[in-house]
This record gives C-alpha cells, sequence and structure tokens, in this order.
C-alpha cells in the first residue's frame, strides 16, 4: 500500500513548505494523540492567487480548487508536527469557510475540494465528519480556509 507521501507525488501534486503563522498563533497543536491545525488558506508559494466571494468574483469550480489546496496546506502542518504522514491513524474532522456572496448557497460543494483530497491522499483514514460554514469575509480576502483535526497512531 503506497504511503500518503506517494500518494501525493501520484497525483502530481508537490507538498509545499508549512505556511508560517500570520499572527500570534501556532501552526499545529499537539493535544493526547490529536493534531490540530490552524486555519490554512490557499498559498501556492508564499502567494494568493484567487481573491474575492465565492459566488462574485470566484466561480464555486475554482472555490473548491481553493480548498484543496487549503488542505494540501493543511497536511504539510500536519507533517511538519507528526514527520511520516503514514502516522496519521485518520482525518477525524474538517471545518471549511466559504467567503460567500448574499446568495450564495453551495459551500459544502466548495468544501468538498478539501474532502474529497484528504481521502486521496489518506485513503479510507481520510472519511472525516466536517463543517462547511459561509462567512462574510476571510483574511486577506481569500475565498476559502481549512483547518482540520487528525488523529496519530
Amino acid at each position: 500500500m503506497a504511503t500518503p507521501e506517494e500518494r501525493i507525488r501520484e497525483l502530481g501534486l508537490e507538498l509545499p513548505e508549512p505556511v508560517a503563522p500570520a499572527g500570534s498563533y501556532v501552526p499545529t497543536v499537539r493535544t493526547g494523540s490529536l493534531v490540530y491545525t490552524a486555519g490554512q488558506v490557499p498559498f501556492v508559494k508564499g502567494e494568493l492567487r484567487v481573491l474575492g466571494k465565492v459566488g462574485a468574483e470566484v466561480d464555486p469550480e475554482v472555490a473548491a480548487e481553493q480548498a484543496r489546496i487549503c488542505a494540501l496546506n493543511c497536511v504539510a502542518a500536519l507533517k511538519a508536527e507528526v514527520g511520516e504522514l503514514s502516522r496519521i491513524a485518520r482525518i477525524v474532522k474538517v471545518v471549511g469557510f466559504v467567503a460567500s456572496a448574499p446568495d450564495f448557497f453551495g459551500q459544502p460543494k466548495v468544501i468538498n475540494g478539501a474532502s474529497d483530497l484528504l481521502k486521496e491522499i489518506f485513503g479510507p483514514a481520510g472519511a472525516h465528519a466536517r463543517s462547511a460554514v459561509g462567512v462574510a469575509v476571510l483574511p486577506n480576502n481569500v475565498p476559502v480556509e481549512v483547518e482540520l483535526i487528525a488523529e496519530i497512531a
């Protein structure tokens, strides 16, 4: 069976360097067998390439891809905390925030971008509980932010 790192490569992705905190917080917190990530925005090589509200300036399909990037950044934070990603027993919970136009109601489909990637990387252990929340605005005007909780084996 392929390791999560091998699956990432098979998907044609590269695990990024973890994003440095932009405020007074740490990227991950480990308590017992759980690791909580801070909210991750869709930085790619230090840049935010898509800005605005979903359903207005940002198309929902583009936002789903941004959620996928957020999830990959969460995985990078996990790897920095635990070393080998094979130590992740399961993804327990994902919370996705979608900066939404007032008449946009497709937050779950946007956050599917993150959920689907986690299942692709971790297989059955990537299936998780989830919340997809519409918000008025996110930091730096990004369309999506994702955080997660993972269990360590």
